[in-house]
């Protein structure tokens, strides 16, 4: 190896760090210095953002980032902690208190308006959701118990297909039908994009999806539908449409981007969630996706 080459990879920057600086950037715009007027002040709220965002990235414990902060002075440099550290319950706490699902929904839409610059000749967006688990207990050891069910946290996304960036967010404590996050999820891309086709499985089969992209919001759907009538017709307009002919004539393949993406997520930041709280389950889920972002 040459020397320029040695010196360049010594050089790199970890990518722990990369996530902590756009953590750090990020937060600034979304988040006010402190939490209360009276409080002590001793640390921001976009600091204790972003050792959230870090303990999910790293898949510790809240004593275990502060650990590892402590053994790191450029970590610490970077998020200005050089001279204090919090205590763990105050991760704890803010991570109850603050809303963290609506942080990073907007830190996640500002990523892919920075990201996806100048459009280009088709955007497409697919949405679907996954499950994450509330225990690292195996399914194999719960299928030997006799348990064929478990709960789990479901995560819902809608994802660039070009970039594999998510633009929307929601997750709920329990298992739902696709169509409840629908609307939530339409209204954030909505606000942060416009894309030329929505891609989504028959999960999100319904006429009203179909009404509010296409009539008013001028997105083209691309959704299977399900045949609910025994004469094998289909009920609605634009259901109707949906003919097999019709989802390969216009790129339904593409749908599974968003497939790859919670794969990626799944095996770099892991399928089960530590925290134990309701709300904090709901937290550590939006903190895993947006942790992910900020990786890529």
């Amino acid at each position: 190896m040459r020397m320029s080459e040695s010196k360049s990879a010594k050089q790199k920057t970890p990518v722990v760090e990369v996530v902590a600086e756009l953590a750090m950037q990020l937060g600034q715009r979304y988040l006010a210095d402190y939490g209360a007027t009276r409080s002590r002040h001793d640390f921001t709220q976009r600091q204790l953002m972003t050792c959230l965002i870090l303990r999910v990235y790293l898949k510790t414990t809240y004593r275990g980032v502060l650990d590892l902060l402590a053994a790191s002075s450029n970590l610490r440099e970077r998020m200005g902690l050089a001279e204090k550290l919090p205590h763990f319950t105050t991760l704890q706490k803010f991570s109850a208190r603050s809303q963290v699902l609506a942080i990073a929904q907007q830190m996640m839409a500002d990523i892919a308006q920075r990201v996806a610059g100048p459009a280009p000749k088709e955007t497409i967006a697919a949405m679907d959701a996954t499950g994450l688990s509330r225990s690292t207990v195996s399914d194999y050891f719960c299928s030997r118990r006799g348990r064929r069910f478990r709960k789990w946290v479901k995560v819902a996304t809608v994802v660039l297909t070009g970039s594999l960036l998510p633009v929307a967010l929601a997750v709920d404590l329990k298992p739902t039908h696709d169509c409840v996050q629908a609307r939530s999820l339409l209204a954030q891309t909505q606000a942060v994009i416009r894309p030329d086709k929505l891609l989504a499985d028959a999960g999100y089969d319904a006429e009203w999806i179909h009404v509010q992209c296409r009539e008013q919001w001028g997105v083209t759907t691309i959704i299977p539908a399900v045949q609910r009538r025994s004469d094998g017709t289909r009920g609605g307009h634009w259901r109707a449409q949906m003919t097999t002919e019709y989802l390969q004539q216009h790129g339904y393949t593409r749908r599974w981007a968003v497939e790859t993406f919670f794969s990626a997520l799944k095996r770099t930041m892991g399928s089960a969630l530590s925290a134990r709280r309701p709300d904090q389950m709901v937290a550590e889920a939006a903190l895993k996706v947006l942790a992910y972002t900020l990786r890529r």
